[in-house]
């Protein structure tokens, strides 16, 4: 009886080892991803993609080259791009605060300007003698009748440098100094000589569209460097975009023919295209001014016709 209950109490140990539950186990792979994913880089001066875009619209909406994005986010193939992928749309070094204005670093070399006291800097106002104006040393005096019929006395006795001889009055007022051009400043022009068919619309239409025949040729607006061309963007087809500057780039849409190269210099005025209706039910051309990719109505870029 004794053998018995010794065999009996290890073969119900080992049936309620069997009965437990087993421990649960963690996937600590995930909190890593997790960690990584959390560590990307987001805000201002980043983008997130959406399903369906493209690098090349991206570039346009930011007003980018591709090429560059994809230099910037090491992207070998520009269809590789892939849904919640984080990409940077400006220049690295480059800071973007919130309200999207892109804040450049400050070139070196251009420190502090040193120079004499009594030297006056470049531009300041100046006297007819050349040097730098200074407020009067104000001397105090006795109040007198005399005196002040001195100060308010007109000065009819001028030394010879300073008399100015009668003139008549003006007539007509005299013409302001021409602007300075500023460092993104465009010289823009009419891409084609056709007519508009239809204005910018901010909800709606982002450019200017021009009715015209068939091969009518597509002028390039400004200066600038060719950063896209091809049929890569819906709703374009065959598509050229022009980037000028930091600031602005044009866009000339639904082209028959495109006669220009990605990477190419283009002059203002040069044909760029021929005028057609790919991805459009028409003969048009689509045309778009985007300052820092963001469309603007071209008619107030361009010169009155």
């Amino acid at each position: 009886m004794i053998r018995f209950g010794v065999v009996l109490i290890p073969a119900l140990m080992l049936v309620g080892c069997m009965s437990q539950q087993p421990a649960p186990t963690v996937d600590r792979t995930s909190g890593t991803a997790s960690k990584a994913a959390g560590q990307q880089p987001a805000g201002p001066g980043y983008y997130t993609v959406k399903r369906g875009d493209t690098l090349y619209r991206i570039a346009l909406e930011h007003g980018q080259d591709h090429r560059d994005i994809a230099a910037w986010n090491a992207i070998a193939n520009p269809s590789s791009i892939k849904e919640g992928q984080v990409l940077r749309v400006i220049p690295p070094g480059v800071a973007e605060p919130a309200d999207g204005a892109v804040a450049k670093p400050i070139a070196t070399g251009s420190g502090v300007e040193s120079r004499p006291l009594d030297q006056p800097a470049a531009g300041s106002p100046a006297t007819t003698s050349g040097l730098l104006k200074r407020e009067p040393r104000v001397g105090k005096e006795p109040y007198s009748d005399e005196a002040y019929a001195r100060l308010n006395r007109l000065p009819d006795t001028l030394p010879p440098a300073e008399a100015k001889p009668e003139s008549k009055p003006q007539t007509t007022a005299p013409a302001p100094a021409p602007a300075v051009a500023g460092p993104d400043d465009v010289a823009w022009m009419w891409p084609t000589t056709s007519k508009v068919s239809a204005p910018y619309n901010e909800s709606g239409n982002k450019g200017l569209d021009f009715a015209g025949k068939a091969g009518d040729p597509v002028l390039a607006a400004s200066d600038g460097k060719v950063v896209y061309a091809g049929s890569g963007l819906r709703g374009f087809g065959e598509l050229v975009i022009v980037k000028h500057n930091a600031t602005y780039l044009s866009a000339y849409a639904h082209n028959r023919k495109i006669l220009v190269k990605e990477g190419q210099q283009v002059t203002r005025g040069q044909k760029i295209a021929e005028m057609g209706n790919t991805d459009s039910d028409s003969v048009k051309l689509h045309f778009e001014i985007r300052k820092q990719g963001k469309p603007v109505d071209p008619a107030v870029y361009l010169p009155k016709r």
